[in-house]
């Protein structure tokens, strides 16, 4: 039998050490030891078969245990957190959960905390579809444009950095098409960007005979 203890690395130095405190102290008082320790340094977003909590349960045998600080380090979504719960199982490699005290062990117990935790991914689901459909109703409403935003071109982000130095020139009354050569960009491209900055008062609309704006 192999204890595998996983750390998810944090940025706090705290929260590491206090992680391997817990999880060492848990293998002494349990009778645990050894400890094969799995450092994840990859961020808890990233689907966790792409993890090194992947690679651990991979490599894990059964009748192994994982020991992990707290269920949050799994990962950050609970619908991940159930899946990995799930895939140890099928394994038959027991996962204890320090901070709780909880034992994923093939138990009734355990068995039915995977069954709340398998609601709660329900739940979660629902929330954030109602919320996607919410913030969407309320874009809608205020005419804003739905979908993702269109990514920024480079010759537009190039021009943010010479902000200034645009406006000064549009002050002095030089002609877009002057200054669309200085910057070194497209006429149009500038006045894509002039609108995005709130510099839209500086672009004149022909008339056409109709009386229309173009």
């Amino acid at each position: 039998m192999t204890t595998y203890a996983y750390i998810r690395v944090s940025t706090d130095r705290q929260d590491l050490d206090n992680q391997r405190h817990g999880v060492i102290e848990y293998a002494k008082q349990h009778g645990l030891e050894p400890l094969t320790f799995f450092d994840d340094t990859v961020t808890g977003k990233k689907n966790w078969r792409e993890r090194d909590i992947g690679k651990l349960l991979d490599q894990a045998r059964k009748g192994d245990i994982l020991l992990v600080a707290e269920i949050s380090r799994l990962a950050r979504s609970t619908l991940q957190v159930l899946e990995i719960l799930q895939h140890a199982a099928e394994k038959e490699i027991a996962v204890h959960v320090v901070k709780n005290r909880m034992v994923m062990d093939g138990s009734l117990h355990a068995r039915i905390t995977a069954t709340v935790l398998g609601l709660a991914a329900e739940i979660e689901r629902e929330f954030i579809s109602a919320r996607t459909t919410e913030a969407l109703a309320r874009r809608k409403a205020a005419g804003l444009p739905l979908g993702r935003p269109k990514g920024r071109t480079s010759d537009e982000r190039k021009l943010d950095k010479r902000k200034d130095e645009i406006k000064d020139l549009l002050v002095k009354g030089v002609h877009k098409t002057s200054i669309a050569r200085i910057v070194g960009c497209s006429p149009n491209t500038l006045y894509q960007w002039m609108e995005a900055n709130n510099m839209s008062r500086y672009i004149k609309r022909r008339t056409t005979k109709g009386g229309k704006k173009t």
